[in-house]
């Protein structure tokens, strides 16, 4: 990764338009939920704006994707920028009202959605074929380190200044991130040639259904946000009711997890292969197996030894999945293939967390965990068998052109 950086330009300067970026969402995540909290002083308040995080993927999901493949990618991501930037000096503007933090949530999240695919559709406009996994290792491990560091000064920061510095932080991240992707001398022609016919946003469904590996893939996802949506939303429910270590046991498992993601693509990364079956679904029977720990084992040390594996299987099965798709998927329609990946992900993210939360309060959390361990077995079991040959009908890209 450190030789990656070293030696090309156009990554490093997308390496750190993205952790700049990543280091203000760390301050705005923190603010919004504190802000929102305030101002309902509920749950479902909060539980509110997460909502407003989530629509926007699936609203503009596909037409993103499909900006993605039909637009100049670096334009739509500086774009993307200025916008979110808009957004949170708009909210720094204007905190007492949390119909404005709804809105801000659901414009910050929509800036995200139009960003995501074309950042992902870039990354091997940038890098090599053979440097995809290094280069995914890097940006993966660069946001989770922001992140982990970067909370809890922000919320220090929260508790001295107020919110509306945090989102003016963020809003100044944005304007930095803009500014270094603006030199970029990839991207900024179209991702496909003018003259063709209308984009036709179901491009990248249809990019998936082609491929054997693909589709598969697609449903393994389906079924692990089946999973993962409810656990991530219930830890704090967690760790109250089964493990009895409070608000501050609560933070320390978000840092076991923190910590696995972090050290996963450090430890991990020479034996990740993309398209490799073992780093593209073993990684869910990991996680099914700590899930169903957690649902077993009421000892906050051995949660967090098993959050810990379960931050690391995370982080290399999502630098498998990011590198897989970028060297599987040709260019024309990756950007909408990334795209329906992320609205199916929330899909079923949204069900989850809402048959989750009713399985928490009726039955036991432990219940929870335990069908979401089973879940991700099955998952990894759909995975694990499927025949990773290729139908034919999607390319591999040749390595890059020289710059």
């Amino acid at each position: 990764m450190l030789t990656l950086l070293r030696g090309s330009g156009e990554f490093r300067r997308l390496f750190l338009a993205h952790t700049v970026s990543r280091a203000g969402d760390a301050f705005n995540t923190v603010a919004l939920l504190v802000l929102v909290f305030d101002l309902t002083g509920s749950g479902r308040g909060v539980a509110g704006a997460v909502m407003f995080e989530v629509l926007p993927v699936l609203l503009l999901g596909p037409i993103a994707g499909l900006g993605a493949d039909r637009m100049p990618r670096r334009t739509l991501m500086v774009g993307a920028d200025l916008f979110r930037t808009t957004v949170a000096v708009a909210l720094a503007a204007s905190t007492g009202s949390v119909a404005v933090a709804y809105a801000a949530a659901f414009g910050l999240s929509a800036g995200a959605a139009v960003f995501n695919p074309a950042a992902a559709a870039l990354l091997p406009d940038v890098v090599g074929t053979d440097e995809l996994v290094d280069a995914n290792s890097a940006l993966w491990t660069a946001a989770v380190t922001v992140q982990i560091a970067l909370a809890p000064l922000a919320g220090l920061v929260i508790a001295v200044f107020g919110v509306e510095i945090a989102f003016l932080v963020n809003a100044a991240t944005f304007i930095a991130s803009a500014l270094l992707l603006s030199r970029l001398r990839v991207g900024r022609t179209a991702a496909e040639p003018t003259g063709r016919s209308r984009g036709d946003i179901l491009a990248g469904a249809r990019t998936i259904i082609a491929d054997r590996l693909l589709i598969r893939l697609a449903v393994v996802q389906v079924i692990a946000s089946m999973s993962a949506g409810a656990t991530s939303g219930l830890l704090v429910v967690l760790a109250d009711r089964w493990l009895g270590v409070g608000p501050s046991g609560f933070g320390a498992l978000l840092g076991a997890v923190g910590l696995g993601a972090t050290a996963g693509p450090l430890v991990l990364r020479r034996f990740i292969n993309a398209g490799d079956k073992r780093w593209l679904f073993g990684p869910f029977a990991v996680r099914g197996g700590v899930d169903l720990t957690l649902a077993a084992v009421a000892s906050p040390v051995v949660a967090g030894g098993a959050l810990t594996v379960y931050g690391m299987s995370t982080s290399t099965g999502m630098i498998a999945y990011q590198t897989t798709l970028q060297a599987l998927v040709p260019a024309p329609t990756r950007g909408r293939t990334f795209a329906a990946y992320d609205v199916a992900w929330n899909v079923a993210r949204l069900i989850s967390l809402a048959i989750g939360g009713i399985l928490a309060d009726v039955i036991d959390v432990r219940f929870v965990y335990m069908i979401s361990g089973l879940l991700l077995l099955v998952a990894a079991t759909i995975g694990l068998t499927t025949n990773n040959t290729t139908t034919g009908k999607t390319s591999r890209p040749a390595h890059r052109e020289s710059m």
